[in-house]
């Protein structure tokens, strides 16, 4: 059967396509649409027979989630079905519960806030706040800046990434940051039905939280009434989002001779992370994120890292390198995690907070991957990845019980709590022997090398302990293994132990590699 769609506003923003039957009337279709909207004013809970949302700037010629002249979807654009929604809130159930009652200092550039789609990032940031996270926004106002000294014809003066700020620019900061701070508390105002903001109430802080010092002479350079972070009023933002306020800070600092200071952004970001003890810093930059070599996107650094990235690549830009050095210096002084994400793709603030993945880069103190020896509360996390693989006959099934039993056999690797990989080693020392087995790479993970990483994580065990050979029985693996300099052998090869445990009617293949 053919359709037709009905489109209702469903917000601002979006429009709900709701499937009609072709030969309807006119009348009845307008019925159905008044229905629609009805069911939509009371909660939208009640709709079942929704095929997807589509913005209102939707360009016609662009494919949709659903192709009205099929009786199916097609399979290979996204959906909007019950089942993939309920599979990514059941996925992202962990994190709901690990942010709740966290602190967020989050970032973002004055660009940002002058897109017509800014409205879309603080329906994200008020999903945060009623989730139990507990926000503080520091936002930038440098295009509104320029915006009011080209107006005023006055010239625009850059060192080293920041302004020269001398007092005609200072009084477009003042004005530019203020109105930017007044944009901001409206739309986080918002309370419209039938849209994400409908029904909810955030009450926004802001105040002298920053006190400043002015930056001085730098190569010969007066910054003038520019300046930096002398110190964050740690107590007052506290007692704010204590008292379920969001914080909103401003690149504007002020001396204790009340002076008036204009600030970095990222300066004002980390210096609260830092105070606060935040556990995120995050930073939604014009940059879609920091790429590597080849051009794709780095997942995850080291805070020590930094430096030698900047080093390798000095053409990377002055915002993405301040924020780098931003990031790197919080992690040190204690900020669990620090994350770069590339503010223009839609949703990729709760993709990266939600999901395993992300959307960007994260900057940590320590490896937030690690390939270490597995601990007995890994048991149910190694019995959930091999599942799969024993069920296609890969691996032979092991119980709990006896993994239980040889978890100091095994290592793994974990991303984020997550077992994503593993491996056992079982040594026969008077044969000169040692068993590699269970080798095991989440399907979503197999990239990486993570294969050839745990392979040479299992053989340094064996070289510590003395042992000269690795053997490996497979059934369906066995090109990997010959690529990576295993040879076939005869079951005689094996310690006699293991021959005699031999399954013949698996009737796996013996791979011996000299070490």
């Amino acid at each position: 059967m053919h359709f037709q769609c009905i489109v209702v506003e469903f917000s601002r923003d979006y429009h709900l396509l709701v499937p009609t039957p072709e030969r309807g009337s006119r009348k009845n279709k307008k019925e159905e649409k008044r229905r629609i909207t009805r069911i939509l004013a009371n909660g939208f809970a009640p709709i079942r027979r929704f095929l997807f949302l589509i913005p209102t700037h939707h360009d016609k010629n662009l494919p949709l989630p659903y192709d009205v002249s099929m009786s199916k979807p097609d399979p290979n654009l996204p959906s909007a079905g019950p089942d993939r929604c309920v599979h990514w809130f059941r996925q992202a159930t962990p994190y709901i519960h690990a942010h709740r009652g966290r602190t967020f200092v989050i970032a973002f550039g004055g660009e940002a806030v002058a897109e017509a789609g800014f409205s879309e990032l603080v329906h994200d940031l008020a999903l945060l706040h009623g989730l139990g996270i507990r926000l503080v926004l520091v936002h930038g106002a440098r295009p509104q800046i320029e915006e009011r000294l080209e107006r005023r014809g006055a010239a625009l003066h850059y060192a080293r990434g920041l302004r020269v700020t001398d007092a005609e620019a200072l009084a477009c900061v003042k004005e530019a940051a203020g109105a930017v701070r007044v944009e901001i508390e409206a739309l986080l105002s918002l309370g419209l039905a039938n849209s994400p903001m409908a029904g909810v109430r955030i009450p926004v802080a802001s105040g002298n939280f920053v006190t400043a010092k002015p930056l001085g002479v730098l190569d010969g350079i007066d910054y003038q009434h520019t300046g930096v972070v002398r110190r964050i009023d740690r107590a007052s933002l506290r007692w704010r989002l204590d008292d379920g306020a969001v914080a909103l800070m401003s690149p504007i600092g002020y001396s204790p001779t009340g002076e008036v200071f204009n600030l970095s952004a990222v300066d004002v970001a980390s210096s609260a992370a830092i105070a606060l003890g935040a556990d995120k810093l995050i930073f939604l930059l014009e940059e879609p994120g920091v790429a590597d070599a080849s051009g794709g996107l780095i997942s995850n650094l080291l805070g020590q890292d930094v430096e030698a990235l900047l080093t390798d690549a000095p053409d990377i830009p002055e915002e993405l390198a301040q924020s780098l050095r931003a990031g790197a210096h919080a992690c040190i002084q204690g900020v669990e995690r620090v994350h770069l994400i590339g503010r223009r793709t839609l949703g990729a603030l709760l993709r990266e907070l939600f999901t395993h993945d992300g959307a960007g880069t994260m900057i940590t103190a320590s490896p937030y991957e690690e390939l270490r020896p597995a601990r007995i509360d890994d048991v149910g996390g190694i019995l959930e990845l091999l599942r799969p693989l024993e069920q296609q006959d890969i691996l032979v099934r092991r119980s709990r019980e006896r993994l239980e039993t040889e978890i100091d056999r095994f290592s793994l690797m974990e991303r984020d709590g997550m077992v994503i990989a593993c491996v056992a080693i079982y040594c026969f020392p008077a044969a000169d022997l040692a068993e590699l087995a269970c080798v095991a790479v989440h399907p979503d993970y197999r990239s990486r090398a993570r294969g050839d990483k745990l392979l040479e994580y299992v053989v340094a065990i064996a070289r510590r302990q003395g042992i000269g050979r690795l053997f490996v029985l497979t059934t369906q693996t066995a090109h990997w293994f010959r690529e990576r300099g295993f040879e076939p052998v005869g079951l005689e090869e094996l310690p006699l132990e293991k021959q005699a445990l031999y399954n013949y009617r698996r009737n796996s293949k013996v791979f011996i590699k000299t070490l």
